[in-house]
């Protein structure tokens, strides 16, 4: 029976075939230098390039380079748990494959995991060649992540971490669906710290996180780390309340000492509908969201499906 490998890599892969090939090369020269074995585990999340293809050949090369092919493409956060499941190391580094996380700060996380941490992550001290819009709303929303939840959240850290075999049993042990990452991460606790970097720009390719499904993201760290949305519902229904009454005491002002008012009528009547109306359409909408993600919740289905892997996760 071989022994489990020291370190684990696992990296979600979607359309990736023009960075697989410079990825290899770089990640290569890093895990060689390191002082335990090591595998690295692919988790190919339906994609319809080469990609797959690549991985095969990457694993026919070097038997350590394994690989995970999904039946479908079912989103970055499932493909990451899907790694997790298989992985077999004591060390866990979570990485993407466009080599905006470079491999070459991998030796760094492991410095501070050999001083004890639990938990590394890689936090952004900038990023290069991103638009304005991209590093505002980013910037915008961790920081608003922390004030809504209860969770310490490090600011403007994503996917990129190393985790300690103890930390990624507790994730895989979590059944919920739509699952956030770096919030679940934060959520466990244990000895957490970080290792600053500049992340670079895509290799090659395309973008693959739009700004819908960055919202999306976004959407779901908020609903699955923090209650304060239903409280906003309630707070909007008590604002509501408390104007309609105010209105109700201006109407009867109006009319008793200002009868001709051109604030009298359907202009008054229209604007109070106008608002009632907007305010349930928002507290409608989040509790839909909660509803929505309950719904998926007790459906139990499993959280991923594979269609095709190498010796992943067998000794």
């Amino acid at each position: 029976m071989a022994c489990h490998p020291v370190y684990s890599v696992a990296i979600p892969v979607y359309n990736e075939q023009d960075n697989l090939p410079e990825l290899f090369r770089r990640l290569s020269a890093t895990l060689a230098a390191l002082d335990g074995d090591y595998e690295v585990i692919f988790i190919d999340d339906g994609s319809r390039d080469r990609s797959l293809s690549i991985l095969r050949e990457f694993y026919q090369r070097d038997r350590r380079w394994r690989y995970l092919s999904l039946a479908r493409n079912f989103g970055h956060q499932i493909a990451v748990t899907a790694g997790l499941n298989y992985i077999r190391g004591k060390a866990i580094i979570v990485m993407d494959a466009d080599l905006q996380d470079p491999p070459e700060l991998i030796p760094d996380l492991i410095q501070r995991w050999q001083q004890g941490y639990q938990i590394v992550y890689a936090q952004r001290i900038s990023r290069q060649k991103e638009g304005w819009f991209k590093r505002v709303t980013a910037y915008a929303f961790y920081r608003l992540l922390r004030h809504l939840t209860d969770v310490d959240i490090p600011p403007d850290t994503g996917d990129f971490c190393l985790m300690d075999r103890q930390i990624t049993d507790i994730l895989n042990s979590m059944p919920e669906r739509n699952r956030y990452i770096r919030g679940l991460r934060a959520w466990v606790g244990f000895q957490q710290t970080s290792v600053p970097f500049s992340r670079d720009p895509r290799f090659a390719g395309q973008v693959k996180y739009t700004f819908g499904k960055s919202l999306g993201l976004a959407v779901d760290g908020v609903i699955s780390l923090s209650q304060v949305p239903l409280r906003l519902a309630t707070y909007l229904g008590l604002l509501a309340a408390a104007i309609a009454v105010l209105m109700v005491f201006l109407v009867l002002y109006w009319r008793l000492f200002y009868p001709n008012s051109p604030l009298i009528g359907y202009t008054t009547i229209t604007i109070a509908i106008f608002f009632i109306g907007a305010v349930q359409l928002v507290c409608l909408g989040i509790l839909g969201e909660y509803i929505g993600r309950i719904y998926e919740e007790v459906k139990g289905r499993p959280l991923y499906t594979v269609k095709e892997m190498s010796d992943v996760g067998t000794d």
